[in-house]
């Protein structure tokens, strides 16, 4: 039997237009529906209503706009808010993609770096990996696909090409319209020609760094932040940078560095008025140091577009151009392997500073902190700065600045990643012997509780590794927690930090903060304990206790907020939902205003909050076309009745997510959040 469909085709073709092939589909109903969303592909083509060719591990459509290809359900397919949310940050992402391969920009700079500098020859090229990807790991989601490694081998495109450059300088020195002085030199500018030498730092060992003469003319802090910041003494006079070599371009971002970003990354050495001294170091580096030029210069443009909401190619470009022309100086350095000292300045500044200023949700290319701090503790253990630091007979003694500062991030950073801190002998053997490393200076906790806190993540490593026992977990968390009552004295009164005069008693303020850190520490000792929960009322008992010492810590865009960024992090991740805490902190967010949606501040903030809507409420309702973990999911009759949903309450065809308790570094890695909160 003939298909009567069949034989009348031709006639109707004859008498009509060709149509396109859609026209000829037996079927009406799917007239129209060309671009009918992806239901078996990665969700991000799901999400973007495209075709998905369902390659593995990545898709060609994401692996062609530098997306995350996500076969297992993320977390932002949970509700239409965060589903819309993700699209407009894949815009953004794919706008950002097509500038860098409009303009060069980025496979320019990486080719000029790898090309001649990398050799395999000097050791610590080989202990720092410069090759591995970390598109994908400063906090986005979408570029851990982005098929461009970090240095790779190539030409200089064209906007990219070698030039050198004569700059002849002349100066003259009148007095009463006399000439007594004339001075002329030449500098030369190449992009191809060998690094020239500069003179090292001075070693800062001991106290040198922190001599009475560096600072002698610095002005004490004034209480009322509204007429004089915090951090914002008297300009630097304009001579001081006039002697950094930049290009004229990048003149602006380098007084916007030292006028704005200088002053605000260490507020406690200026409360303790020691500021100058660092200030000076860090412009002397400026000069002396190319690697930490290009990186200061980096993270002004950050500061620039986290602050004054610079968007464009123009702001990004300049962030990128100086980030890896960092690294390349970086490198060079490296393989001459010498000037320890100056990589080690270079490297700290990538951490901290951009800990310091960088967005939550920032997209640009970068290589990790925790890769930067593996080159620390090399360069460290080097150049022997540990060893150096031997006790001292007075109280406070400060060991070298660089030290300080890898103590610092090296204790905190591994309760990030829950791994054993890379000198926690050291800090263990100073803890005993009772030796200062610098940090109730730099950053306002007393060093003996910051000790503890390297033995508390010693601790966090253990238990996550399976290595100890419940037994043995519970037999050295009481053992810390007598540790931790030690460094209390009858002097740790909580009060407001300010003389009768309304400036800053340093003292006051140091003691303010490490009670805040030691509570904080308590928290985190007690979330190793199985069986943790939040709800026991001795943790609620101490995050009431840090609300309280809150009051006693300066707030607003001038206060030391940000110097609490971790204890911050522990009280609002095991808070409750009824907590007071929660509200103090809001308030206390807002008050810092802009400064509180960037830098470590800002992504703490952000992690605490998705550690709330995660641990406390369920989440939207799903759609059953919706393909989700089974294992999460209950039915409207098991909801408990303290949710206020029951039977009557839930849409029919609703499921639930069911509430989880969450740990907030599980949240980092289930985002690719390499969040350094400090």
């Amino acid at each position: 039997m003939v298909n009567p469909r069949t034989t009348t085709m031709p006639t109707t073709m004859t008498n009509e237009a060709p149509k396109p092939p859609a026209a000829t589909y037996s079927d009406s109903s799917d007239r129209g529906r060309l671009h009918k969303r992806s239901r078996s592909g990665c969700f991000t083509c799901r999400l973007r209503r495209k075709k998905c060719d369902e390659g593995h591990p990545s898709c060609s459509a994401c692996t062609n706009l530098c997306l995350k290809c996500e076969y297992k359900r993320p977390s932002w397919w949970g509700s239409a808010d965060q589903r819309r949310n993700q699209k407009e940050r894949i815009k953004i992402k794919i706008k950002q993609t097509k500038m860098m391969e409009r303009r060069g920009s980025l496979q320019g700079h990486m080719d000029r770096i790898r090309a001649g500098i990398i050799s395999a020859d000097s050791p610590l090229i080989a202990e720092y990996d410069f090759n591995r990807s970390s598109l994908g790991e400063a906090g986005d989601t979408f570029t851990s696909h982005l098929h461009t490694p970090a240095f790779p081998p190539g030409a200089y495109p064209p906007q990219y090409a070698p030039y050198e450059v004569d700059v002849r300088t002349e100066r003259q020195t009148f007095v009463n319209d006399i000439p007594l002085r004339h001075d002329s030199s030449v500098s030369t500018f190449s992009a191809m020609g060998p690094p020239q030498l500069h003179n090292t730092l001075p070693n800062y060992h001991g106290d040198d760094w922190l001599q009475e003469d560096c600072f002698r003319q610095t002005e004490p802090s004034s209480f009322n932040s509204t007429i004089i910041p915090q951090g914002y003494g008297p300009s630097l006079p304009y001579f001081q940078t006039t002697t950094i070599p930049v290009e004229d371009q990048d003149r602006p971002l380098l007084e916007h560095f030292v006028e704005h970003v200088l002053r605000m990354i260490f507020p406690i050495l200026e409360a303790h008025q020691q500021s100058a001294a660092r200030t000076k170091v860090i412009l002397s580096a400026l000069e002396t140091n190319k690697s930490y030029l290009h990186c200061c210069l980096s993270v002004s443009a950050i500061h620039l577009k986290s602050t004054v909401g610079l968007e464009g190619e123009q702001i990004d470009h300049d962030i990128m151009r100086h980030r890896y022309e960092a690294i390349s100086q970086l490198c060079q350095s490296l393989n001459r392997d010498t000037d320890h000292e100056n990589i080690l300045d270079a490297t700290l500044a990538m951490i901290f500073f951009h800990c310091s200023v960088g967005a939550p949700d920032d997209s640009l290319p970068d290589i990790p902190w925790s890769d930067h701090f593996q080159a620390v503790s090399s360069l460290v253990n080097r150049l022997e700065i540990s060893a150096a630091t031997v006790p001292q007979p007075k109280p406070h003694a400060v060991s070298p600045f660089s030290m300080s500062l890898t103590s610092w991030i090296d204790i905190l950073g591994a309760t990030m990643l829950g791994k054993t801190p890379q000198f926690a002998h050291t800090y263990r053997s100073k803890h005993l012997s009772g030796t200062s490393s610098g940090l109730r200076e730099l950053m306002g906790c007393d060093d003996r509780i910051m000790y503890l806190i390297s033995e508390i993540a010693c601790l966090d490593s253990l238990k996550s590794e399976g290595r100890i026992d419940e037994l043995t977990v519970c037999h050295h968390v009481s053992a810390l927690g007598t540790q931790l009552e030690h460094t209390e004295s009858a002097d740790d009164v909580l009060a407001h930090p300010y003389s009768v005069t309304g400036t800053i008693q340093p003292e006051q303020l140091t003691r303010n903060i490490s009670t805040i850190f030691r509570l904080a520490a308590r928290i985190y000792l007690c979330s190793l304990v199985p069986g943790f929960d939040r709800n026991e009322q001795s943790i609620v008992n101490l995050v009431s206790a840090i609300t309280n010492a809150l009051q006693f810590i300066p707030a607003g865009p001038f206060g030391f907020d940000r110097s609490l960024v971790w204890p911050l992090l522990m009280a609002a991740s095991f808070s409750t939902p009824v907590s007071s805490f929660r509200h103090v902190l809001a308030e206390r967010a807002a008050a810092l205003g802009e400064i509180g949606d960037f830098g470590a501040f800002g992504r703490m903030y952000r992690l605490v909050r998705e550690v709330w809507r995660l641990s406390d409420d369920p989440e939207p309702p799903l759609d059953d076309s919706d393909k989700y973990d089974s294992q999460y999911s209950v039915t409207k009759q098991e909801l408990p009745s303290s949710l206020g949903i029951g039977p009557s309450s839930a849409p029919t065809g609703v499921r639930y997510i069911k509430r989880q308790s969450v740990h907030w570094r599980d949240i980092m890695d289930r985002n690719g959040w390499r969040y350094l909160l400090m």
